[in-house]
């Protein structure tokens, strides 16, 4: 059985799909760090978690280009548009803003961390997580984008965010670099 199941149920059950498919992409997520966690601890879960989200974030990004033809090396315009594309950002509702010629992000409300408060748990460490998957997604959009985190869990917060990414172009001495932010 493919889509063809949806063919003539209309554009409410495209939608009502989409929605299941963004579902299920964090219970997913969640079951399978919550899973490792359990077996391993917390700190094997993390570290895991940021090598399989660096990978899924880059093999998206390449992906994103492809289907929907982003430019490569297009700098932060190519970056936002291909991260409106990027599920996670369309099931956290990132709304990256222009600040001072970079793009920047914060996440106000985040499932995993909201999800783990509702389940008696606290907030883990995301930071390094977060840095794999959006620099390895920058990576392969423009070599150029530098990703810099101002805060996330671990670090401290204000009550309004779980963390605030900046991300910008570097520039060399003819133009723009092409080393990632962990390179």
């Amino acid at each position: 059985m493919g889509p063809d199941f949806l063919v003539g149920r209309g554009e409410e059950a495209y939608k009502e799909y989409q929605d299941f498919l963004l579902w299920h992409y964090t219970v997913v997520d969640a079951f399978w760090f919550i899973r490792v966690e359990e077996e391993y601890g917390l700190a094997a879960a993390e570290e895991l978690n940021a090598r399989v989200w660096g990978k899924a974030a880059q093999l998206a990004a390449r992906q994103i280009r492809k289907r929907f033809g982003i430019p490569e090396h297009g700098g932060l315009d190519a970056f936002e548009t291909a991260l409106a594309y990027f599920p996670w950002a369309v099931i956290v509702g990132y709304q990256p803003r222009r600040e001072d010629g970079a793009l920047v992000i914060e996440v106000a409300h985040c499932p995993s961390q909201e999800g783990r408060k509702r389940n008696g748990k606290g907030e883990y460490a995301c930071k390094a997580m977060h840095m794999a998957e959006f620099s390895a997604f920058a990576r392969e959009i423009d070599p150029a984008i530098v990703v810099t985190c101002e805060h996330a869990p671990p670090d401290p917060h204000p009550a309004e965010r779980y963390c605030r990414w900046r991300f910008t172009v570097a520039q060399g001495p003819t133009g723009p670099s092409t080393k990632g932010a962990d390179e």
